[in-house]
């Protein structure tokens, strides 16, 4: 699936729609520079599962859990050298608990995805303009 938006809402609104496809226990991983958009689609993931909180990156936190009939959580990879760091503060633990995981900067943990993960590539084509690539988790 590609999507072309045009500027962060449309973003936002991107993320809502995948969100009505997704489960409980889903992962999303992540693929983007700074600045692609890649929060603001999680924004919208977190509207379309009906959690109302302000949705921001947790890049020094490593992850914002924001509860739901189905749970968020958001994990930004960015700062963490390798995955034996996301193991440690309990990864396994978040795959279990039935949310979404939505993780940034999957690079860099990229052995800790599963294998069935949504896969979610976004790519600046300008100021406000992005293209989205949903892949993967059986269904896209």
């Amino acid at each position: 699936m590609v999507i072309e938006t045009t500027g962060e809402e449309e973003t936002v609104v991107a993320g809502a729609e995948l969100a009505k496809a997704l489960r409980p226990g889903d992962v999303l991983a992540f693929y983007g520079d700074l600045g692609a958009g890649k929060t603001a689609f999680i924004r919208g993931v977190a509207r379309g599962l009906g959690i109302e909180a302000r949705v921001s990156s947790p890049t020094f936190t490593i992850v914002n859990e924001y509860p739901g009939k189905v749970s968020l959580f958001h994990f930004d990879m960015y700062r963490l050298a390798s995955s034996d760091e996301l193991f440690e503060i309990g990864w396994e633990d978040y795959l279990e608990r039935g949310g979404v995981c939505c993780v940034e900067w999957t690079e860099n943990v990229e052995d800790a995805i599963p294998y069935d993960a949504v896969t979610v590539r976004i790519e600046k084509n300008g100021e406000n303009t992005r293209k989205i690539f949903i892949t993967g988790g059986g269904r896209f």
